[in-house]
């Protein structure tokens, strides 16, 4: 009895108390803590991973669309027949989805620019009538033309912010793109933007030798911002962009240039051709 109740005692339980039930701590709680601590950088990471992945990856025109989802049906079907013909399908199909791609661009936020219309080089800078079919009347304006190749994003951007005044499209032939004679006899698709303080620039899209599709995706009287896709042409082309006589040219033959993001030309305030 004696050691009993030292026993008891010694367990903090003064002798004839009932022993007080031990105290349980979830079992999870702290497990629970530590398991979403770890789990947090795994998100952040992913989450940044996903981030770069579509800054690094460009959206892709939705002309391009139809071409990159039948390139993906023939490829299935030619791996189905022979794996090597797959592999090739298949980077046919990464191909047309590079080609077709529309990347996010910076535009110049100062007023008074006309920025570059298509990515591409600067193969003409001279003084040139704009297509007749614009009703620009006969006299000069300064032409700057660019020339794609294949591996050029192929989409076209407005150059100047304001209201689209007319668009007219024109059947031609399809000579090399970066022939002088390709502005007046390839097929071509045409535009008038007038700003807001009247000044006016017209820009072309010149079908090419395999280019043989234009795609215009605006209409007369939008109201459109610099920067802003408009278009397409599809496998090598050409863009054209007329700036008022006494603009003051900021690039050079053999520059390269970003469209959207490219001064081309410091625009004379207020001027207009008819």
């Amino acid at each position: 009895m004696l050691y009993r109740r030292r026993h008891r005692s010694a367990l903090g339980v003064r002798a004839g108390e009932p022993a007080e039930p031990p105290h349980h701590r979830p079992p999870t709680q702290g497990r629970s803590t530590s398991m979403s601590t770890a789990e947090e950088p795994k998100k952040n990471l992913l989450a940044h991973l996903a981030a770069l992945a579509r800054d690094t990856i460009p959206p892709m025109h939705p002309a391009g669309r139809p071409f990159v989802l039948g390139a993906a049906i023939a490829t299935l079907l030619l791996r189905r027949r022979w794996r090597a013909a797959g592999v090739l399908g298949g980077i046919v199909t990464a191909w047309c989805a590079w080609f077709f791609r529309e990347p996010v661009r910076t535009t110049p936020s100062r007023e008074g620019l006309a920025v570059a219309p298509a990515d591409g080089t600067i193969s003409h800078i001279e003084p040139a009538v704009p297509p007749a079919e614009l009703g620009l009347g006969d006299e000069p304006m300064t032409r700057i033309s660019a020339f794609l190749t294949i591996f050029d994003v192929h989409v076209q951007r407005i150059p100047l912010s304001g209201k689209v005044e007319t668009i007219a499209y024109r059947p031609g032939k399809f000579l090399s793109a970066d022939l002088d004679k390709a502005s007046e006899d390839n097929e071509r698709n045409s535009m008038v933007i007038r700003a807001d303080d009247g000044t006016q620039v017209a820009v072309v899209q010149i079908a090419g030798l395999v280019a043989r599709r234009i795609v215009c995706s605006v209409s007369e009287g939008d109201v459109l911002q610099a920067g802003n896709t408009y278009g397409l042409i599809r496998f090598g082309s050409r863009v054209d962009l007329y700036v008022p006589t006494g603009s003051r040219i900021l690039v050079e033959p053999g520059q390269r240039t970003i469209g959207g993001e490219t001064a081309l030309a410091e625009l004379p305030r207020g001027t207009h051709s008819s």
